[in-house]
């Protein structure tokens, strides 16, 4: 990757980690049971020792796979993409259990990704609200060619933002499509502790902790589970559309809950002091409509494209009532 490209990268991980800091104890008004607000967060180590186990759920793996031949039968299939991971950092193993993709507003070629950052840091706001478990793993980016390990370029700018993460130590795949490892077959096959094939395509795992001079290659053990962040693609457009106002908005309201309705829309809510009203909105990539709820779910008679102006329209038409 370029320098600058990394040093966007490095900016978004730490606006990950601040976002993901911030939602310690999401609340809803609609979503979430007496239950499920009683139950405790499980408390992330003291300390923690250099990696020795990365578990993958099988789900991320596929979407990875999948969404990579997706990418490649672009117009932009011979530029790099990329994913960010979220997962569990325990003492001395993880789980990877969410990716996040680049995004179509990427800024890439065929030797650098630069991740839409605020696109990055909004989907993460939302993926935690099912787990706050959830962290900052590392990436994943794709190399043209047959480069199955993490470039010089890759290590000069991994090295100066891995202090970040949990631990100080980060997860990098590297995918290729050189086809060494096809067998003719559409199974998934793992030739080398640290590498998964199909057909086609490869990814590489490695780890680098704070202080390493070179990456050490780290098995994978995959294991049932979902991607968690999947869901997402489905609104993922308007994500991208609606992304700087929503994290705005999320910033400004610190109980604002994200929501899918119908597989095709994203919905925001921002409760009202009342417990049981909220306003409501649902976006599309270029549509955006607000409701109130309020003893039953009333339409807004209030047309504005952008997403936070017209929640604070809203807000401020209450409470003048």
């Amino acid at each position: 990757m370029t320098k600058i490209a990394w040093e966007r990268l490095r900016a978004l991980l730490g606006m990950c980690e601040r976002a993901l800091a911030q939602w310690d104890e999401p609340a809803s008004p609609v979503r979430r049971t007496a239950a499920e607000l009683a139950r405790p967060s499980p408390p992330a180590p003291t300390s923690y020792r250099p990696l020795q186990r990365v578990a993958m759920h099988e789900d991320v793996l596929r979407l990875l796979f999948e969404e990579y031949e997706e990418h490649r039968r672009t117009e932009r299939g011979e530029e790099e993409t990329g994913w960010i991971l979220l997962g569990r950092r325990d003492v001395d193993q993880a789980t990877v259990m969410a990716t996040l993709p680049a995004g179509a507003n990427r800024d890439a070629g065929e030797a650098h990704v630069q991740f839409d950052s605020t696109v990055q840091v909004v989907a993460s706001r939302i993926v935690r609200q099912k787990d706050r478990r959830l962290v900052l793993l590392g990436i994943v980016h794709t190399h043209p060619g047959s480069l199955r390990h993490p470039s010089d370029g890759d290590y000069r700018g991994d090295i100066e933002w891995i202090s970040q993460l949990r631990g100080e130590e980060g997860i990098f795949g590297i995918g290729t499509a050189d086809g060494k490892f096809a067998d003719g077959t559409a199974a998934l096959r793992q030739p080398r502790p640290n590498l998964q094939a199909l057909q086609q395509l490869s990814f590489a795992w490695y780890s680098l902790k704070r202080g390493d001079r070179n990456y050490v290659p780290i098995p994978i053990e995959v294991i049932a589970g979902p991607d968690l962040a999947a869901p997402l693609r489905s609104v993922w457009k308007a994500i991208e559309s609606h992304a700087p106002r929503l994290e705005r908005l999320a910033r400004q309201q610190a109980k604002v809950q994200f929501d899918i309705v119908d597989g095709a829309l994203l919905e925001v809510i921002v409760p009202l002091a009342e417990s049981s009203n909220a306003v409501r909105v649902l976006l599309s990539e270029k549509e955006v409509k607000y409701y109130l709820v309020r003893d039953g779910v009333l339409a807004a008679d209030l047309y504005e494209p952008c997403v936070d102006r017209g929640v604070y329209r809203l807000l401020a038409e209450l409470a003048g009532d």
